[in-house]
């Protein structure tokens, strides 16, 4: 599992010039490129097929262990659901690339 980076990203972290205060909406976006959404390369068992997800057609499950910390999506080229273990790195990829996350919480 990998994802493409980012273009266009901005450093935030730059604090604003004199009068700034009276800037337009316009104005604080003028130079902004749009971002391009991430992709993330995946695999379907199945049918073999290879193909890149966009984050909205992937959810992550994080449980208390390895063995309930997973992925999934749905193969876009034969329809099989497909499950896959997620380890910390696949987490960390995923998370920042804005798939949706379901946080599972023991019963016990």
């Amino acid at each position: 599992m990998s994802a493409t980076s980012y273009e266009g990203a901005r450093d935030l972290s730059e604090s604003p010039g004199p009068g700034a205060g009276g800037m337009t909406v316009a104005a604080a976006f003028a130079g902004m490129r749009r971002a391009v959404p991430v992709m993330f390369r995946a695999g379907c068992p199945d049918c073999r097929g290879r193909f890149e997800l966009a984050a909205s057609a992937l959810r992550l499950a994080i449980g208390g262990s390895s063995r309930t910390t997973f992925y999934s999506f749905t193969c876009p080229e034969c329809g099989a659901a497909v499950r896959k273990p997620a380890g910390e790195r696949v987490v960390e990829l995923l998370t920042g690339g804005g798939v949706r996350t379901l946080r599972l919480h023991s019963t016990a």
